[in-house]
């Protein structure tokens, strides 16, 4: 019953003048009352492939999610207050590329991979998944939607066919959005006349660092690949920083970065982002 008074006198205490907005509240949160809650939740879809087929399907490799951009990320929303739902293609647990483990992409942080290790290990949240239909369905449930990089999502993402409508959905609602590494390729996914941020400035993983990956680390070329080039064709406005910056764009609600090395910029930018959303609504 307190719960229920708290809740009242929040509604009061926000203006809140539409009673049908508030009852349904009420009933959706049975009385407990995080409204704040209900207001601060962000969905991380992630990559569930764990295999890509490289030089034409001669070679297949491990792959997956990025941990540190798929980590960092989710640490500092979390520190901000912010909850975090996760979902992939088709409600199955994420797959971590096991390159992404290495000390190399962690610099400073090695003590936040181990908690990174640690969460994807036991975190039930996100060994259990929501699908990206349940996500598009209740979209109203999210101000924000994140998309950490990796090869894995340009495996099954970049097909999957909720994915244009899922940035599609975000974007006509101008909430904020945020592609990293790889992820900004998904922004392809949508057809010219449907695509609301054609034109936008964004970033992504850069052609020398795609050369990298390609040579020194998958030892092999993927099928899809020059993600700068192939955006600044379809309209985007591309740019990038040095290979290894720490480099990230925000145009309007559309967060982009680079790489595994470009989470602090990111983080600012998108909890930015997520400010100025809150301030208009």
């Amino acid at each position: 019953m307190h719960r229920c008074i708290g809740l009242i006198n929040f509604a009061k205490n926000e203006n809140m003048i539409n009673l049908k907005h508030f009852i349904i509240m009420v009933f959706i949160t049975g009385c407990t009352g995080n409204y704040l809650t209900a207001q601060k939740r962000i969905v991380m879809v992630l990559s569930a492939a764990d295999t890509i087929s490289l030089n034409q399907g001669e070679k297949q490799r491990q792959t997956g999610v990025f941990l540190n951009e798929f980590y960092l990320a989710y640490h500092s929303i979390k520190q901000a207050g912010y909850q975090v739902n996760f979902a992939t293609a088709a409600a199955k647990t994420p797959s971590i590329d096991k390159e992404s483990t290495d000390d190399k992409y962690w610099k400073d942080k090695l003590e936040l991979k181990k908690q990174a290790i640690a969460f994807v290990e036991c975190d039930s949240a996100f060994l259990h998944p929501k699908s990206l239909e349940y996500v598009l369905d209740h979209h109203d449930q999210y101000i924000g939607l994140i998309i950490p990089g990796g090869q894995g999502l340009m495996v099954d993402l970049a097909q999957d066919k909720h994915i244009p409508l899922l940035l599609q959905q975000f974007a006509i609602e101008q909430k904020p959005t945020g592609l990293i590494c790889h992820a900004p390729s998904l922004l392809l996914s949508m057809a010219k006349q449907e695509n609301p941020y054609i034109g936008y400035k964004v970033s992504a993983v850069s052609p020398m660092e795609e050369f990298v990956i390609e040579r020194f680390i998958m030892n092999g070329k993927p099928a899809s690949r020059k993600i700068g080039k192939r955006l600044r064709k379809y309209g985007f406005k591309y740019r990038s920083g040095l290979p290894k910056a720490n480099f990230a764009i925000k145009d309007q609600n559309l967060v982009t970065s680079q790489n595994p090395f470009s989470s602090a910029a990111f983080s600012e930018l998108y909890l930015e982002a997520l400010s100025e959303y809150q301030a208009k609504n």
